[in-house]
Formats: C-alpha cells, structure tokens, sequence
C-alpha cells in the first residue's frame, strides 16, 4: 500500500471535521432543549446549567476555535429560532460571542485546566448577558444582578468543565 493510500488527504480530513461539526452542532441543541426541560431548584430566573457548553468546550481542545465558535453560533441561532426568540436570541450570542473568546484565549495560555476553561466561559457568559441586557434596557442597575449570576456561572462551569474534561478523555481521534 502506498503511504498516499494510508493517509488522509487534507480534504478528507476537512470533510471529516465538518460531519462531526453538524454532530456537535446537533447535540448542542438538543442539550439547549433538554436544558429547558430541567427544573432549576433555585428560583432566580436567568441561571442555567450550560449543558451545551459540555460540546463547545469539547470543540474548543479537539477541533479549535474556528469550528468552536461556529458551532456555538449555529446552537444559538438555532436554539433562539426554536425555543427562545430574537431577544433570547440576541443576549445568547452576546454571552455566547464572549464567552467563547476567553475561553480560547485561556486554552491558548496553556495555564488552565479544561475545568477552570469551562469555569471562565460560564462566567462571561452571564457577564455578556448581563452587559447586554444594560445596553437593551438602558439600566446599569442590572449589574446588581452579577454577583448571583457570577457564583452560578462558577458552579456550574465547574460541573460541566469536570463532565467535559471526562468525556474528553474518552473520545478517540477523529480529526486524524
């Protein structure tokens, strides 16, 4: 067998890369419709588990940003246009668009763990959210709300940091 014959052209490896973009991008909305379905015990409206984050961060260390980030986008986009509507919409890809930037940009440092990485993207992103709603409403008081929404975007980024990095571990190599 020629060593052509062995290894994967370039093409096949994007062609690759793209179906399991489409998978991840599917199982992130499913994980945003399941997320809706779950009852929160605390009753503070905004606090979500992340479930969807467990795939993005999962994109981040297999794929990069680039497939990362779109992924991320086409679940918002979808999800708002399914289950949330245009504002719903509009404060996800605000938290989305910043959490996703620090978390690449703490990835890349190389100093976190995928747990302290999962951590900082769910704070940024009720901070995105937060910082929206302020733009939207034209009131800085919500900033009052961040402290609450600060110690749950901790909780939970940890939980879902931890369930990622296990998972992570488990996937074998699809990108080669």
């Amino acid at each position: 067998m020629s060593s052509q014959a062995r290894t994967p052209r370039k093409a096949d490896k994007r062609t690759r890369l793209l179906a399991i973009s489409a998978m991840f991008a599917a199982l992130a909305l499913i994980f945003s419709y399941v997320e809706i379905l779950i009852p929160i015990p605390v009753p503070v409206p905004g606090i979500k588990l992340g479930l969807a984050n467990l795939v993005i961060i999962i994109a981040l260390y297999r794929m990069g940003f680039k497939y990362a980030f779109t992924i991320n986008m086409v679940r918002i986009v979808a999800a708002g246009l399914l289950f949330s509507g245009v504002f719903g919409m509009i404060y996800s890809l605000a938290g989305g668009v910043l959490s996703i930037i620090v978390m690449y940009l703490l990835y890349r440092t190389g100093l976190f763990s995928m747990v302290g990485v999962s951590m900082a993207g769910g704070v940024c992103h009720n901070l995105g959210q937060l910082l929206t709603a302020c733009l939207l409403l034209s009131n800085t008081g919500i900033l009052s709300y961040f402290s609450v929404l600060l110690f749950s975007g901790i909780i939970s980024g940890i939980a879902i940091g931890i369930i990622a990095y296990v998972i992570e571990k488990r996937l074998p190599a699809f990108a080669e």
